[in-house]
């Protein structure tokens, strides 16, 4: 798909920017010591509001938008309440670069919003080519996010395809903590979590309080299908990874992501074969 006419109102494409970062340090490139999985949330810092007020800010705002009810609010409005409720540098969306349909709705009402991409180390090579179309055409800014390990310094310490042996500790290192940490720096994040993609989702609010991550997660496309989200990317032309048109509806890391048969649960493909069915990203 090209890069050059993604739904921007006729402006010229911005020009990409990116930051790569573990938490919110830029990666200067040194040598990294070995860490533990799970570390202490950092502190949190200074002028973001308290952990009360923001709880207090989600539930009045999953009320006011009327979430899983019959007058739920449309995915526009619910950014234009995070809008009038939080700066842009406050907010960062979360994307698995599976299509671009989120982070060009965000940035429809904040723009330059930071796109937060979680570099795994694993990702196909279709979705480097979605990331960086991303950075390119939106008007966001990209940051990677990076593990505390490269993949050979995890192998190193816990042998070669722990995703194979452990997949809940791999994504818990590459995914989980790694998020954890960059969010540290911001009062809301979005997510693409959709209802309709598993069980566990079905209950989903617009606008929830995150109390692993301290801060208020907004969905705002909870409500939307996979039909929904094609017509979105269409009718924008925003960027949407290749392989999403060769039966991966639903793309993760290439060694625990696999492609799905007509009809069948779009997430079925993730970690095929195991009990496991989320990341552990929206637990």
């Amino acid at each position: 798909m090209s890069a050059q006419n993604l739904g921007l109102g006729g402006r010229a494409a911005p020009k990409a920017r990116t930051e790569t970062t573990r938490g919110r340090g830029l990666d200067t490139g040194a040598s990294r010591p070995t860490r533990p999985a799970w570390l202490p949330r950092p502190t949190r810092p200074p002028g973001l509001r308290s952990a009360d007020e923001l709880r207090a800010l989600a539930e009045a705002g999953n009320a006011a938008l009327g979430s899983l009810t019959d007058h739920e609010a449309s995915a526009a409005d619910v950014v234009a309440w995070v809008a009038a409720n939080f700066a842009t540098d406050a907010a960062a969306v979360a994307c698995s670069m599976a299509d671009a349909a989120l982070p060009h709705l965000v940035a429809q009402q904040l723009p330059g919003v930071d796109v937060l991409f979680l570099d795994t180390g694993y990702h196909f090579a279709e979705t480097h080519v979605t990331r960086d179309e991303v950075a390119r055409a939106l008007d966001v800014r990209v940051v990677d996010v990076l593990p505390e390990q490269t993949v050979a310094e995890q192998d190193a310490e816990f042998g070669a395809e722990l995703f194979a042996r452990d997949p809940g500790l791999c994504c818990a290192r590459r995914k989980v903590e790694p998020l954890q940490r960059a969010l540290a720096g911001y009062e809301v994040w979005f997510t693409g979590v959709r209802r309709e993609e598993a069980p566990t989702r079905a209950l989903t609010p617009l606008v929830t309080y995150d109390e692993r991550n301290g801060l208020v997660k907004v969905n705002p496309v909870a409500a939307w299908t996979f039909d929904d989200l094609l017509d979105y990317a269409s009718t924008n032309a925003v960027p949407v990874n290749l392989l999403m048109s060769h039966g991966y509806p639903s793309i993760g890391c290439e060694p625990c992501t696999k492609p799905v048969a007509a009809g069948e649960d779009p997430r079925s493909g993730r970690w095929a074969g195991l009990a496991k069915t989320e990341c552990g990203l929206h637990l």
